[in-house]
């Protein structure tokens, strides 16, 4: 028989119909008990072989009264037991259990210009925080890790308030979205539903537009509010205390993450390149066995510029190379070929200023706040230190270019400078090289060519043997520039 929930039980090994068969076997024993059992009748003990025809006669009939009162005992008990199962819910299922990353599967945009929301759909409930910075103005959520299985080009078209958005892996375990808005907003609501009758759990956040002051005070409260702790830098390259003397080389891939850097007509994203590329140059680096080879990020995760460079400089690096791709928008002209670029507090030329403009927004697109620089920079000693780690630079940007001549096409101008902030590491000698243009057709098909990146990359290579070579010999063999 099932329980009153429309399935067993735990521990419910049909006792309902236990109560049954007790209720029947308790009747028959006493109607059938022999000559020692006794018939309990109106408080009086009375036994078979003490009663005469008139006694035995009245026992028949409290007997047939007894079997009649157990039947209909046993027929109402039936009837509660199947008018309590109809009446009462079958149980519900258990719910799934929700193990392992949530699944971002679709996202879309409803509003106007005076309040807009957005929702994502997402595989399980998850925790989100959601606050806003200005200049540019923008809303960030943050929440765990999640794996976005989105539609293509979702986040590059806006409606209402919402200009664009992106999303990605910050660090491990923390994903991150960044909401590019067309003026100051007030965050009214963030709230993730459960999922429901077949949907999937969503995340939703309201946007209504108001006034800079307004926007400014709640942005300050908000991010005076605590936020999830962050465990660091993800994914850096971790090295224990060693006795090698070997030059440590760290290489940079730029971007990542919530950060793509450029993107080709085509589809690929700079973030993906300069990650192959980079990956590539360490092994044939390492494989010289003259070098220790560390890399600021080794998968698709967002570091700050500002951790970059403080990663090269905890380890000590006597070289940084930051790997990235260039792309013009359409209608600014066509350029092609690689470019090396050093550190300078003024652009060499107007293009310089606008590619280093791009790549010091990387933390802006990011959602990170840049409202302090480290005062460490401006300090006198450190400029000091900087102007000697500018000259190892340039020093190496030349090697790089000559060798790369034999093995890529290059700009037109291919060495250059500007106040690029990832080389901004006083006592770390740093290049930025600009593997191609992603927009250009006859760039983008070598830097996606396993034979052209093989290529570029032993011309880097043979680059910073010579770099090493000459500075041992001039008697540079800190590990830093001093």
């Amino acid at each position: 028989m099932s329980s009153y929930w429309g399935k067993r039980t735990p521990g419910d090994d049909g006792a309902g119909d236990q109560v049954v068969v007790r209720i029947f076997s308790r009747a028959l024993a006493e109607f059938m008990s022999n000559g020692k059992s006794a018939v309990v009748s109106q408080g009086h003990t009375v036994r078979r072989n003490a009663v005469g025809p008139a006694g035995r006669h009245r026992l028949s009939a409290n007997a047939s009264l007894a079997v009649r009162l157990v039947v209909l005992a046993i027929a109402l008990d039936l009837a509660l037991l199947l008018q309590a199962q109809a009446q009462m819910p079958l149980a519900l299922p258990d719910p799934p259990a929700v193990d392992g990353t949530a699944i971002a599967t679709d996202a879309r945009l409803a509003g106007d210009d005076k309040q807009t929301r957005l929702v994502i759909d997402i595989s399980h409930k998850i925790d989100m925080r959601a606050f806003a910075l200005a200049d540019p103005y923008r809303v960030v959520i943050e929440i765990p890790q999640v794996d976005f299985q989105l539609p293509p080009d979702t986040g590059e078209h806006g409606r209402g308030i919402i200009k664009a958005f992106r999303y990605g892996l910050v660090m491990s375990g923390q994903s991150r979205i960044v909401l590019d808005l067309t003026g100051p907003v007030r965050v009214t609501k963030a709230f993730v539903l459960d999922p429901v009758d077949g949907q999937p759990a969503r995340m939703v956040l309201d946007l209504v537009a108001v006034d800079r002051e307004t926007f400014l005070r709640a942005a300050a409260i908000d991010n005076h509010l605590p936020r999830p702790a962050e465990r660091g830098p993800a994914r850096f390259d971790r090295e224990e205390h060693t006795t090698d003397s070997r030059p440590v080389v760290v290489l940079d891939p730029g971007h990542g993450g919530i950060d793509p850097g450029t993107r080709a007509p085509s589809g690929e994203l700079e973030k993906d390149l300069v990650l192959e590329f980079a990956s590539a140059l360490r092994a044939k680096l390492e494989a010289t066995g003259k070098y220790r080879v560390m890399m600021t990020r080794t998968d698709d995760t967002f570091v700050e510029l500002s951790e970059r460079v403080r990663f090269a400089r905890q380890q000590q690096a006597q070289l940084l190379i930051s790997i990235h791709c260039d792309a013009l928008v359409r209608g600014e002209g066509e350029a092609e070929g690689a470019t090396v670029y050093t550190l300078s507090d003024k652009a060499t030329d107007a293009e310089a200023q606008r590619l280093a403009d791009t790549e010091n927004r990387a933390d802006i697109i990011a959602g990170v706040d840049l409202a302090a620089e480290p005062d460490e920079i401006a300090d006198i000693l450190i400029d000091l230190a900087q102007r000697e780690t500018k000259t190892f630079s340039a020093h190496f940007a030349r090697n790089v270019v000559k060798e790369m001549r034999t093995a890529a096409r290059l700009h037109k101008r291919p060495q250059r400078s500007a106040g690029f902030k990832v080389l901004k590491a006083p006592d770390v000698p740093s290049v930025l090289i600009e593997l191609g243009y992603v927009s250009n057709a006859r760039d983008l098909k070598q830097l996606v060519s396993e034979t052209w990146r093989s290529r570029a990359g032993d011309a880097i290579v043979h680059a910073v043997h010579t770099y090493f070579t000459t500075r041992l010999a001039g008697g540079g063999t800190g590990a830093r520039a001093q």
